[in-house]
């Protein structure tokens, strides 16, 4: 998966959008004027990701519902929309603009491959509700469960950050990454089995994109058998090395093999230097030039 991410990075690099997440925020601010003038005018209903009404020549729906933002207008917008420029920006920091890119904009076209899934899934068991049921969930299928996936990679990447959970509490992100998530796939098997698949589509269509995610940070590889072979044989020569004489630390957590025998390290080869890094920071870290 991280080959053939290289891969595509080396194509189609130069078409990467820089600050992505600064864009995004623009477009929700576009969307949060759509709500205030909709008081009136009644404008998000003509934005939403409908299959239905994309199948009767309304295509612009693939495009408009990313300006539907994730949350409503409230004293607390500046400061979610700060927060979310915070997430993102470290994310694309972390990931890389190319991968960020992919990674935001897979989770868009999954969301609309959902959307039409959805609709697929209501055809085969309700046909005659199909349609009115699709219409009437068609704002679930918006970038709320996007932005979430967002920030559970940023939990994943930087599990120990420290936020004020309500400006009060502090807490570290791993934890509040946890909870979302829990929630999240506890939605996502409540819509199936109530037979809500729009919700199951929204959100395992965004699922798939985290765990897509996951898989290329190259945390999966501890379970191949190759792996954990390796990881008993490093361990065992370890420990016949003379105590006290480190061979291997992590340019990012410092961690080395005496404090942590079970872990990897590797040196990156895009680094300019002799950087080595464990396991878990391998393909996280941000690579110094």
């Amino acid at each position: 998966m991280n080959s053939f991410m290289n891969k595509l990075e080396r194509n189609f690099g130069r078409y990467a959008i820089p600050n992505l997440t600064m864009y995004i925020i623009g477009l929700y601010v576009i969307g949060y004027v759509l709500e205030l003038v909709s008081i009136r005018y009644n404008m998000i209903p003509l934005l939403t990701l409908n299959p239905i009404l994309i199948f009767k020549g309304q295509i612009w729906r693939l495009v408009s519902w990313v300006l539907i933002p994730p949350t409503g207008v409230s004293i607390l917008t500046i400061i979610t929309l700060i927060f979310y420029y915070f997430v993102g920006n470290n994310m694309e920091r972390t990931m890389g603009t190319f991968r960020y890119n992919v990674f935001v904009f897979g989770g868009m076209i999954l969301m609309i491959i959902g959307a039409f899934l959805a609709y697929g899934t209501f055809l085969l068991v309700d046909p005659e509700n199909a349609a009115q049921i699709v219409t009437d969930y068609a704002s679930v299928f918006s970038t709320y469960y996007l932005q979430q996936m967002v920030f559970l990679a940023f939990a994943i990447c930087y599990p120990e950050v420290q936020i004020l959970l309500m400006f009060i509490i502090p807490i570290k992100v791993k934890w509040l990454g946890i909870a979302y998530g829990v929630i999240l796939l506890y939605s996502c098997l409540q819509g199936l089995m109530v037979g809500n698949f729009c919700v199951f589509f929204a959100i395992g269509s965004q699922l798939l994109n985290l765990f897509l995610f996951y898989v290329q940070t190259g945390r999966l590889s501890r379970f191949k058998p190759k792996d954990v072979k390796r990881r008993h044989d490093f361990s065992r020569n370890v420990k016949m090395a003379p105590r006290g004489i480190t061979r291997h630390k992590c340019a990012v957590c410092g961690r080395t093999e005496e404090t942590n025998p079970e872990l990897e390290f590797r040196f990156c080869s895009k680094c300019n230097g002799n950087y080595e890094y464990c396991q878990e920071h391998l393909f996280t870290h941000q690579h110094i030039k």
